[in-house]
């Protein structure tokens, strides 16, 4: 059973299949985690910008698919905001458009479980996708990365724009549901209706690891 199946009226995903639209993404040749904003203040209450217990929830999945492409080897990408940025230009909604809400969003950390490692790129960003104004698209093709695996938070955010930012500019995108949150169940289930009819595919984290190899 998907995740939008509750929402979604009877017949529609029939009728858009007949259309065209749905179908499976296959990993390339050399695939790359994105874990997007996971740090405390999208998991913790604390935070005005915190989803609450659906994160922590989410967080042994996402901590499992680090583990593995950190076994592999492969490129692996840590987002998160940057506070001198969205001070300046903006955060990635409006929420975080006041500075003093932004500077404390964004300056929070990684949780303990999530820690990066020296060889792994925390990229900061000040908007929703982890490609606008950001070095991303350099860091991918000098790693001559095709494939993205995609986890993180939110998933009708920043995870979306994310998502459409790299099947624009041309990678195979596969974003792991149970690996992925929101604040909202309707949002995260539509936005990846929306993901699966368009820009990539949904699995589930043991599909992501297995088309990341072994």
């Amino acid at each position: 059973m998907a995740v939008w199946d509750e929402f979604v009226p009877a017949g529609e995903l029939e009728r858009l299949r007949e259309r065209g639209f749905g179908g499976e993404v296959e990993a390339g040749s050399r695939v790359c985690l994105l874990v997007i904003d996971v740090t405390l203040s999208f998991i913790s209450t604390d935070y005005p910008t915190g989803c609450g217990q659906v994160g922590r929830d989410r967080l042994p999945a996402i901590v499992k698919l680090l583990d593995h492409a950190r076994e592999l080897g492969v490129p692996r990408v840590l987002t998160c905001g940057s506070a001198p940025d969205a001070v300046f230009v903006g955060g990635a909604v409006k929420l975080s458009s006041d500075p003093a809400t932004a500077r404390r969003v964004h300056e929070a950390p990684f949780p303990p479980e999530l820690t990066p490692r020296d060889d792994e790129y925390v990229l900061s960003k000040a908007k929703a996708s982890a490609f606008f104004g950001t070095p991303l698209l350099t860091y991918l093709t000098r790693h001559g990365v095709d494939t993205l695996v995609v986890c993180g938070t939110t998933t009708s955010g920043c995870v979306r724009a994310t998502v459409v930012d790299a099947a624009s500019y041309g990678f195979r995108v596969l974003v792991a549901e149970d690996a992925c949150f929101d604040r909202s169940p309707f949002a995260h289930a539509a936005n990846l209706f929306d993901i699966q009819l368009k820009y990539g595919s949904v699995v589930d984290t043991g599909r992501a690891i297995e088309l990341m190899g072994t």
